[in-house]
C-alpha cells in the first residue's frame, strides 16, 4: 500500500489490516481509499487528537467530510489508524488546530 505525506512532510503508511479495520468498522468508506490518502495529503484543516494522533478533515461533498486519524511517529514514518465520514465537522473545532 502506497504512503503519502502529512503536511508535517512525514509519509504516511495505511497498512493493510488498519485498511480492513476500516472497511469493516466504516463499510461507507469501502470505495474511499483514494480519498483518504488525500484527506492526509490535502486536508483542509489537522486538529490535535488526544493521544498525539493528528485528525485530518477534508470535505468530499455538500457538508460531508472525511475524518482521518493519523499518528507521525517520527520524521521518517507514520500510519493511519482510522478514517469515516461525518457531517459534523463542527465538532471538531473544539480541538486545537494546528494546521493551517
Amino acid at each position: 500500500m502506497e504512503a503519502v505525506r502529512s503536511k508535517n512532510n512525514v509519509p504516511i503508511k495505511p497498512t493493510r489490516e488498519r485498511w480492513l479495520h476500516i472497511t469493516e468498522e466504516h463499510s461507507e468508506l469501502a470505495g474511499y481509499y483514494f480519498e483518504v490518502l488525500e484527506t492526509v495529503k490535502e486536508s483542509e484543516a489537522i486538529y490535535k487528537g488526544s493521544s498525539g494522533e493528528n485528525i485530518s478533515i477534508r470535505e468530499v461533498g455538500r457538508e460531508k467530510y472525511i475524518v482521518v486519524i493519523y499518528k507521525e511517529i517520527n520524521k521518517d514514518d507514520g500510519f493511519i489508524i482510522t478514517s469515516f465520514l461525518t457531517r459534523r465537522a463542527k465538532q471538531f473545532k473544539r480541538r486545537k488546530k494546528i494546521w493551517p
